[in-house]
């Protein structure tokens, strides 16, 4: 992903081969991600905590209701990743209609619904938290997915197919299913129902920043380096200098997000924590049944670990947009928007040494990839 030995190096370990073994493959940028992205956590938390009106100025950065500074972080931290896709190669994962009718279910039919579950189930007495976390599970991932996927060494042809299937969905269906989940559903159940007003426009704002700008740079970046140097100059003197952006672009990612909340999050731990139990058991639950799946129905261990993170992960720039402008900014909708991305990076970032270590329950694939 984002060091200069991640291509190619951990793809030549076999599938079957101990994960200590793939982890060791891997740059010490990378090796020892966790600790940045703890670091990026704590830095952001203590700059919102302790700079008087930090999180204003950001919040002031704005192109319309899309925070100026989010989307630059997002946008370095995808073009990179976008740009190592072999896009040649996506004709064999359309095909592939295991993957993707798979990823459609996981990602449309069975996440909303798990997340409406957990949402009620342990927060009945939080009405405003049960909804914004409702929100956050139609907002399916389609930004720092790429990275956790490229991490675990995932399909980069796949991971780019099914996030822009979900960008298509996203903008068909999340108003309907925001409907459904927030009004009709709990009529039907006798539960409080709340109501959810955004536009098909306002989401394909979104789509298109946050993943058409990067994959169109990415297509671009591909496309003309091959045709002006070959693709052994684009993939072995290109890709390894922008690899690092992908991993610098989330840490700052992750630095503002959390400035933007340092204060809320510090001064209500306890809510933070009522939140986080149902984000847990939504990981754990959509990202293990997703890996179980891909495993029963045959995906090799690339596809599986890409439908794994690809049905697990979550569009929080798209939730917490929506519930800000909606509900508004201080909003227990807008608290449980933010508490996402808070649980979610960590989570996920374990969740790929936890894929890495089970690389030896699939047969080794001959191929290397860049």
């Amino acid at each position: 992903m984002s060091s200069t030995s991640r291509p190619g190096q951990a793809d030549a370990v076999p599938a079957t081969g101990n994960a200590p073994g793939v982890i060791a493959a891997l740059s010490t940028l990378d090796r020892f991600l966790p600790v940045w992205i703890i670091a990026a956590m704590a830095a952001g938390l203590l700059l919102g905590r302790l700079v008087p009106g930090l999180n204003t100025a950001l919040e002031a950065v704005k192109i319309g209701e899309i925070s100026l500074p989010i989307a630059l972080g997002l946008l370095l931290m995808m073009y990179p990743v976008l740009a190592k896709v072999r896009y040649d190669r996506l004709g064999t994962v359309t095909g592939d209609r295991r993957l993707l009718i798979s990823s459609l279910l996981l990602n449309w039919i069975l996440g909303p619904a798990i997340m409406f579950a957990l949402a009620w189930i342990l927060l009945p007495d939080l009405p405003e938290y049960r909804t914004g976390l409702i929100i956050v599970g139609l907002a399916r991932c389609i930004a720092m997915v790429l990275i956790w996927n490229d991490l675990a060494c995932g399909d980069r042809e796949a991971a780019a197919v099914l996030v822009a299937l979900n960008s298509i969905f996203q903008v068909i269906a999340f108003g309907a299913l925001g409907w459904f989940y927030l009004q009709v559903l709990p009529g039907w159940l006798g539960l409080t129902q709340a109501a959810l007003q955004v536009s098909a426009w306002d989401i394909a704002q979104y789509v298109l920043i946050f993943l058409g700008i990067p994959l169109l740079a990415g297509y671009l970046s591909r496309r003309l380096g091959e045709q002006a140097k070959g693709r052994a100059w684009y993939e072995d003197r290109f890709l390894p200098k922008v690899g690092p952006l992908a991993l610098y672009g989330l840490l700052f990612t992750i630095v503002i997000l959390f400035a933007l909340q340092g204060g809320t999050i510090t001064s209500q731990p306890g809510d933070v924590a009522r939140i986080a139990l149902p984000l847990l058991a939504y990981f754990a639950l959509m990202w293990g049944g997703s890996f179980l799946a891909g495993r029963a129905i045959g995906l090799s261990y690339e596809r599986t670990t890409t439908l794994a993170f690809t049905a697990a992960g979550n569009n929080f720039e798209l939730a917490i947009a929506v519930a800000v402008g909606v509900f508004g900014v201080t909003s227990g909708q807008a608290l449980a928007g933010v508490v996402g991305p808070l649980i979610e990076v960590p989570v996920l970032v374990a969740l790929v040494y936890l894929s890495l270590a089970g690389r030896r329950l699939f047969r080794t694939k001959e191929y290397s990839r860049v």
